[in-house]
């Protein structure tokens, strides 16, 4: 019979964390953002391969990748690479856009977005529909 790790002394000390460090709670909640976006893209990936009729060896194939790495690509917990993304999305026939949640953020000093408010973007993936 397995044994189950008993995890409660790690889930109280970042409860504690997360109650008592602001900026440990906010790093946390921004990580947090961060691979709830990625997982998104990927399951929307796979449910556009699965409605594809592909299998991930044909995908693999159809973007010249190893069998292996897009099986990773879809069940591991890896951060994909961008180039892997974009490749897996135009061949499903989909594109991934980044959409802002809010207003445009106000430039700063050299005309460039500050780096925390540009990261208030969100990727999306947008199906090609031929009608």
């Amino acid at each position: 019979m397995p044994t189950t790790l008993d995890t409660t002394h790690h889930d109280r000390r970042l409860a504690r964390r997360l109650k008592d460090d602001p900026e440990f709670r906010a790093e946390f909640e921004r990580q947090r953002r961060e691979i709830a976006q990625i997982d998104s893209i990927v399951r929307q990936l796979d449910e556009l391969r699965e409605q594809a009729g592909m299998s991930k060896a044909e995908l693999a194939r159809a973007i010249g990748k190893a069998p292996s790495s897009i099986r990773r690509f879809f069940t591991a917990d890896v951060n994909p690479e961008l180039k892997t993304v974009a490749a897996v999305a135009d061949v499903l026939g989909a594109e991934v856009a980044i959409v802002s949640r809010g207003a445009a953020p106000a430039k700063g000093a050299g005309g460039k977005r500050p780096r925390r408010e540009a990261a208030a973007a969100k990727a999306i993936l947008v199906s090609r529909v031929d009608v």
